[in-house]
C-alpha cells in the first residue's frame, strides 16, 4: 500500500512544532521580551527552510544511493545518519571547529558559544576558507565521479555527457580537474591563507578517495550477505555520512549570518534535517528517480554547482539565498524536463500501437 505524501511528513511537522517552539522558548529566556521570543521563532523558520533549499539535492543523491543498500543499513543510515546529521554537523562540528582554530578545549568551546556568541562566530568565520577548501574539493569529485563514467547510460545535456563518458578512460583525470581548480582558486587568496587552504583541499581529496576506495573495496568483498561490509553496507553508510557532512557546511556557516545562537542554530538546521530525510525516504519507497530520469543528474549538477560556490566563498561571500537558488533551480529544471521525456515516449507508444 502506498503511503500518502503527508504521511512522509509525519516527524518532521512534530520536530518541527517542538522545535518552533524550543526556538520561542529560548528567545524568552534569552530576551525576555516578547519581540525576542518572535525574533527567534522567526530565525528558527528562516534557518529550516535555509537547510531544506541547501539540501534537497542531499536528499535525491542519497535516495540514489540507499537504493544499492541492504535493508539493515538502510535503517541505519536513517536512524544513526539523523542523529549524526543533527547533533554532529549542527551541534558537535562547529564546536570542534572553534576547539581546534581557538587552540581550546571542547570544554572551554562549548563555554565560549554560550557566553560569548560574537567571539565565537568570528572563530567560525576565521575557518570558513579552509571548510570550504575541504567542501569544494569532496563535492566537486562527487559531481565528477558521477558523469566521468563509462558505464553511465542515461544523459541530460547530451553534447556534454556523452563527451565526458568518452574521456572516462583516462584514469585521474577528475583528479587533475579538481587539482586545476584549487590551484586557480589559490592565486586569488592572500600568500598567508595558501597553506591552510591547500592542506584543506588535500585532505578532502584524500578523504573523498578513502571513503570511495573503502566503498567499492567492501562491495567487491559482498559475497556473503551476512558480510558487515556487504554491498551497499558500511562503505555505503560512510560515503553518505561524508557526503552529508559535505553539504552542511554551506548551511552551519551560513547560519551565523543570521544568529550567533548556537543552540537556535542546532534547532532550526535540525528541523530542515528531518524534512530532508523524510525526502530521502519518499524518493526511495516510490521509485521516483527511476520515474523521472534527468532528476538524478539535475542533483549532481547542483552538487558541481555547490562546489564552485564553496571554492569562491573562500574569496569572496556568496548569499546562501543564490545558493540554494541555483540548486533548486537545476533540479527543478530536471523534474519538468524528465516529465516531457515521458510524455514524448507516451506519445511515441500511442502512435507505435496505432
Amino acid at each position: 500500500m502506498n503511503r500518502s505524501t503527508l504521511s512522509y511528513q509525519k516527524w518532521p511537522m512534530i520536530v518541527t512544532v517542538i522545535g518552533l517552539g524550543l526556538s520561542s522558548w529560548l528567545g524568552w529566556a534569552t530576551a525576555g521580551t516578547l519581540s525576542g521570543l518572535v525574533s527567534f521563532l522567526i530565525i528558527g523558520g528562516i534557518l529550516a527552510a535555509l537547510e531544506i533549499a541547501l539540501s534537497f539535492d542531499n536528499a535525491i543523491v542519497n535516495a540514489n544511493k540507499l537504493e544499492e543498500m541492504t535493508p539493515v543499513w538502510r535503517q541505519r543510515f536513517l536512524t544513526w545518519g539523523i542523529l549524526i546529521a543533527v547533533f554532529g554537523m549542527r551541534i558537535i562540528f562547529p564546536l570542534a571547529i572553534v576547539a581546534i582554530f581557538a587552540w581550546i578545549n571542547p570544554f572551554a568551546a562549548i563555554h565560549l558559544a554560550l557566553s560569548d556568541p560574537e567571539q565565537y562566530s568570528q572563530v567560525i568565520e576565521e575557518a570558513h576558507c579552509p571548510i570550504s577548501a575541504f567542501g569544494g574539493t569532496f563535492l566537486m569529485m562527487v559531481a565528477l565521479k558521477f558523469f566521468v563514467d563509462e558505464t553511465k547510460s542515461v544523459d541530460w545535456f547530451v553534447n556534454l555527457e556523452t563527451r565526458l563518458r568518452r574521456i572516462a578512460s583516462i584514469r585521474g583525470l577528475d583528479i587533475v580537474f579538481v587539482l586545476i581548480v584549487i590551484i586557480v582558486i589559490c592565486q586569488f587568496l592572500p600568500e598567508y591563507k595558501h597553506a591552510t587552504f591547500l592542506m584543506s583541499a588535500m585532505v578532502g581529496l584524500i578523504v573523498f578517495i578513502l571513503v570511495d576506495g573503502l566503498g567499492t573495496y567492501l562491495d567487491g568483498k559482498a559475497d556473503s550477505k551476512s558480510s558487515f561490509g556487504a554491498r551497499g553496507g558500511v562503505g555505503a553508510f560512510l560515503y553518505l555520512e561524508v557526503l552529508d557532512a559535505s553539504f552542511s557546511f554551506d548551511g552551519v556557516i551560513g547560519a551565523f549570518a543570521l544568529t550567533t545562537n548556537i543552540l537556535l542554530i542546532a534547532i532550526g538546521l535540525g528541523i530542515g534535517a528531518m524534512y530532508v530525510r523524510s525526502m530521502t525516504i519518499m524518493l526511495v519507497e516510490r521509485g521516483t528517480l527511476a520515474e523521472f530520469r534527468y532528476l538524478e543528474h539535475g542533483a549532481f549538477y547542483s552538487i558541481f554547482a555547490l562546489s564552485v560556490i564553496m571554492f569562491l566563498q573562500s574569496i569572496l561571500h556568496v548569499p546562501e539565498l543564490l545558493t540554494g537558488g541555483i540548486g533548486i533551480s537545476i533540479i527543478s529544471l530536471a523534474f519538468y524536463q524528465s516529465i516531457q521525456h515521458n510524455k514524448n515516449v507516451s506519445q511515441r507508444n500511442k502512435v507505435a500501437k496505432k
